[in-house]
């Protein structure tokens, strides 16, 4: 029996671009395209964080962000995927003064319908810049939650319970939200995002079965966990795929769905990283299918 459409619920507008658009880009901005751009097994994610500087300095214009939009709802579409969502932080697209209205109109055309648009805070990031993109998802129908990305450091001023007032703000618009947490770090930090900023979905969440409290909080709350496989491998979560945690966790009962992260980075497309999955330990067709159906329930919808 064919599988069924794929659903890709965390794939970054930053990391997903075509080589070929990224090489056209660059050149066009006279920026050096190195060979080995990408992630790699265990460099951790700091270093992968580091990626995206080169792969922002090519998307500093409008026309560009719209472009390689809607090249990833193209590819995405080749790749089996009928439920997409693309995010991205505006902010970080604004050094030749283009406004944030611009950037985020942009994204939505080059979308056009396609896929959800998700808005990004950083971790670090003043509260009130989270809450301003909240106010840039209001009265555009296409953004369809705000998530929490990049990870904590000790430099930080703000803790993750300082962006709870933007996602509650986020709830009353009928925002859906998620929150990068539990990458390979505490466990704790889901239950905050969970507790506190109202997070219906938890991007990567590895260390989610760590801890019996927030394991039974994942499930009495129906909160998905946004795996991205490949990426944990490359961030150094994990050490080998068989490794990932996922079968693990739809034994227990929690709610999962198979994501891409970043397909230029990691040189995965939706395909693959389902057929990666699928080869975990532990996993079977239905629960391949079962984490299939839970990305496209999980999808985020305004007003839901």
């Amino acid at each position: 029996m064919p599988r069924p459409p794929l659903a890709d619920l965390h794939r970054h507008l930053d990391g997903s671009l075509r080589r070929s658009t990224l090489a056209e880009l660059a050149a066009a901005e006279g920026v050096t395209v190195p060979d080995d751009l990408g992630f790699h097994p265990g460099m951790g994610l700091a270093a992968a964080l580091a990626c995206f500087e080169l792969t922002l300095r090519v998307l500093q214009r409008p026309a560009a962000v719209q472009r390689v939009a809607a090249e990833i709802c193209e590819d995405a579409r080749a790749h089996g995927v009928s439920t997409l969502e693309i995010r991205f932080a505006p902010h970080l697209h604004q050094r030749r003064g283009a406004r944030p209205e611009a950037i985020v109109d942009a994204a939505l055309a080059g979308c056009d319908g396609r896929a959800g648009l998700v808005l990004c805070g950083l971790y670090g990031d003043p509260p009130e810049l989270v809450e301003q993109l909240v106010a840039l998802a209001r009265p555009r129908p296409g953004v369809v939650g705000i998530d929490l990305a990049g990870g904590p450091t000790p430099a930080h001023r703000h803790r993750l319970e300082d962006y709870a007032p933007a996602f509650h703000r986020a709830r009353d618009l009928g925002l859906g939200r998620t929150v990068h947490a539990g990458e390979g770090r505490p466990p704790g930090e889901i239950a905050v995002a969970i507790e506190r900023l109202l997070a219906q979905r938890i991007g990567h969440g590895t260390t989610v079965l760590d801890d019996p409290r927030v394991t039974a909080l994942v499930i009495e709350r129906g909160v998905t966990l946004e795996a991205c496989v490949t990426s944990n491998l490359h961030t150094g979560i994990i050490e080998r795929i068989e490794d990932h945690p996922i079968a693990r966790w739809l034994e227990q009962g929690l709610r999962v769905c198979i994501n891409t992260d970043n397909t230029l980075m990691s040189r995965i497309d939706a395909e693959q990283e389902h057929a990666r999955v699928a080869r975990i330990p532990g996993m079977s067709e239905a629960r391949l299918r079962e984490a299939i159906e839970a990305g496209h329930r999980a999808a985020f919808r305004r007003g839901q």
